[in-house]
């Protein structure tokens, strides 16, 4: 059973920064893509970002490509997002997600001045 797990949410002004992390516990080894959605209430679920397990191939919605960087330590099996340069339209539910099947259970992000 997979187990996703994040952190690093919290109150930013804009500008600011944050690292979201992800920790995935159980039978990953055969789960080859993992990533982040976000959610705020009134707005549709987007995909934000995902990187592939085997190869490392990475994904950046428009909306964040330049100011996001997700990567991954693969001895921790953790994944992380750093986001850069925070813009209020950030503002969210961050969801950890494996192979579009598993979720961790959200880490808040808010970037207000």
């Amino acid at each position: 059973q997979v187990q996703l797990v994040e952190s690093g949410g919290g109150l930013v002004q804009p500008g600011g920064s944050l690292r979201l992390s992800c920790a995935a516990s159980g039978s990953t080894l055969d789960r080859y893509v993992i990533g982040w959605f976000r959610q705020d209430p009134g707005k549709e679920r987007e995909g934000v970002s995902c990187i592939t397990s085997s190869d490392g191939n990475t994904y950046y919605a428009p909306s964040v490509k330049g100011r996001f960087t997700i990567s991954r330590d693969n001895a921790k099996n953790t994944v992380y997002l750093q986001m850069n340069s925070l813009k209020p339209e950030d503002t969210a539910i961050y969801y950890c997600n494996l192979d579009e099947r598993y979720w961790g259970q959200g880490t808040q992000v808010t970037v207000s001045s």
